[in-house]
C-alpha cells in the first residue's frame, strides 16, 4: 500500500506503509520491553527461529517502521525540569525560513506542522522557567513567527506509546479477514 505523505517542509512525498502482523507486533513489544536484547534473546522471547527474528527486524528497519535503538532518555532526571508546548502562528509562506531555526535551538525536541489556528506545534525541554522564557523570547524574536502560545506540562498522563495503536489496527485487520488469522 502507498500512501502520500507531506514532509516536514510541506512537500509532497510517497511514503510505502506495511501492514504489521502478530510477529511483528511481538517483536516490537519484545523491543520496547527488552531493548538490549539481540536477535538470539528475541527469537526466545518470541519463539521464532533466529533468522525469521533477524529478517523481521531488517525489513521493519528497511521500511522506517523502526528508526532507532537509542535509550529512552527521563528528561527531568537528566536535569531539564520544565516541559512545555508551544504552538506557533508563522508568516505566510514562511515555514522553510522557521524549520532551520528550530533545529538551531537546543530546547526544541520536536516541530510538527499542524491545522487549525496554529501552524506549528513544538515540543520544547528546558532547565527551568526561566530557561523555557529565553526559548519563548527566542522564537518571538523569529521574523516567521508571528505569535506563540505556550502550555506547561504538570505531569504526564500517558506516556508516548504506539503499540496499542499498531495493535488495535492488527485486530481491525484480523476481524476483516478471518482466513488470515495466526495463532
Amino acid at each position: 500500500m502507498v500512501t502520500s505523505d507531506q514532509n516536514a517542509h510541506g512537500e509532497l512525498g510517497y511514503l510505502s506503509t506495511m501492514h504489521l502482523d502478530r510477529l511483528d507486533l511481538a517483536l516490537l513489544t519484545a523491543l520496547r520491553d527488552h531493548p538490549r536484547a539481540g536477535a538470539l534473546e528475541l527469537s526466545r522471547l518470541t519463539q521464532v527461529a533466529r533468522a525469521t527474528v533477524q529478517a523481521r527486524l531488517q525489513r521493519l528497519e528497511s521500511t522506517g517502521v523502526v528508526t532507532g535503538y537509542g535509550p529512552d532518555i527521563d528528561l527531568e532526571a537528566a536535569g531539564q525540569h520544565v516541559s512545555a508546548f508551544v504552538t506557533l502562528e508563522i508568516a505566510q509562506g514562511a515555514l522553510d525560513q522557521l524549520a532551520p531555526e528550530l533545529e538551531q535551538m537546543p530546547t526544541i525536541l520536536e516541530a510538527y506542522v499542524t491545522t487549525g489556528t496554529a501552524d506549528v506545534l513544538c515540543k520544547v525541554g528546558a532547565t527551568s522557567h526561566a530557561d523555557l522564557q529565553e526559548t519563548l523570547i527566542s522564537l518571538n524574536r523569529s521574523p516567521s513567527v508571528v505569535r506563540t502560545t505556550s502550555v506547561v506540562v504538570l505531569g504526564t498522563v500517558v506516556a508516548p506509546r504506539v503499540l496499542p495503536l499498531l495493535e488495535r489496527s492488527a485486530e481491525e485487520r484480523d476481524a476483516r479477514a478471518p482466513a488470515y488469522r495466526s495463532r
